[in-house]
């Protein structure tokens, strides 16, 4: 009885050990796969990740194709414009060719009437240029010349163009006169022998007073008074100091184109005044304006 308790206690425990050990593999076996399911559920979900970047790519990839089909489209909008307008342009060259011939005699007769413009301009300019630097050494020869005659008495400067010398009416004439002082005498010897050193230039003498009235036996107003005033320096230098008469032209402002106003007796003294204006020849000067002047 004892060995048969004892091989059923036997049995029992070796079929207990063998179904603990069926249970440790079946849950081995169960750990394995759910591992190996993490592992395809973590592969899946990178699956889907690279999907959707995939499909990202792809509609990024299917929106730049649709840009490029555009341009593209664009592209050859232009270039059937293109060809139309090389047409229009092929059928106007044809045409134009037609007048092409008088058309080019046209553009050359324009071309040399240019030319000769240019020409013009050009000499016009080295005119002006030399009419500067001859009024810019007059200046300085007569700056120089003066230099020991006061300020007051005669001042020389370039005015619109040309060379003014303006002498005072006190040193050239007494009062109410016409007679021209020994002093002024030898200031215009010297203004004359700049005139003389220059024959290319022309002279106008201007005579000109204040606004007080005068009249005597001989002088009926401040027009007469300054008329006679320019000849008697035009005879002086035409007389004694050897300026030729014809480059001279003798004239008088009377009170008409004064300096300052009338106002004081010293503006009055200032108005008073012979002014000797230097001048290119103006027929030459002028004769550059007009084409085929002179021939």
């Amino acid at each position: 009885m004892k060995k048969t308790l004892l091989a059923v206690a036997m049995l029992f425990v070796l079929g207990s050990c063998a179904s603990k050990k069926k249970l440790l593999t079946a849950q081995k076996q169960a750990n394995e796969i759910q591992i190996q399911l993490d592992k395809a559920r973590a592969d899946l979900n990178d699956c889907d990740s690279r999907t959707a970047s995939l499909n990202n790519d792809l509609k990024s990839k299917n929106d730049e194709l649709t840009s490029k089909n555009a341009k593209l489209k664009e592209l050859e909008d232009q270039v059937e414009f293109l060809k139309k307008n090389n047409n229009n342009l092929l059928d106007r060259m044809s045409d134009l060719s037609v007048i092409s011939k008088e058309g080019s005699e046209s553009i050359k007769k324009s071309l040399a009437m240019m030319d000769v413009q240019g020409a013009q301009i050009r000499d016009l300019n080295q005119s002006i240029q030399r009419k500067d630097s001859l009024n810019m050494a007059l200046v300085l020869n007569l700056k120089r010349s003066l230099a020991d005659v006061s300020d007051e008495d005669v001042q020389v400067e370039v005015k619109k163009g040309v060379v003014y010398v303006s002498l005072s009416d006190k040193m050239l004439f007494r009062s109410g006169s016409s007679m021209i002082n020994s002093k002024a005498e030898t200031v215009l010897s010297k203004v004359a022998k700049i005139l003389n050193d220059y024959k290319e230039i022309e002279i106008l003498i201007e005579g000109h007073t204040d606004n007080v009235p005068i009249a005597t036996d001989k002088v009926s107003d401040n027009w007469d008074l300054s008329v006679l005033r320019a000849t008697a320096v035009a005879r002086t230098l035409q007389n004694k100091y050897g300026v030729e008469p014809v480059r001279m032209i003798a004239g008088g402002r009377g009170e008409y184109l004064p300096k300052v106003p009338n106002d004081s007796a010293p503006n009055r003294s200032l108005n008073r005044r012979t002014e000797i204006i230097i001048t290119p020849k103006l027929d030459q000067f002028f004769n550059l304006y007009t084409p085929n002047a002179g021939k």
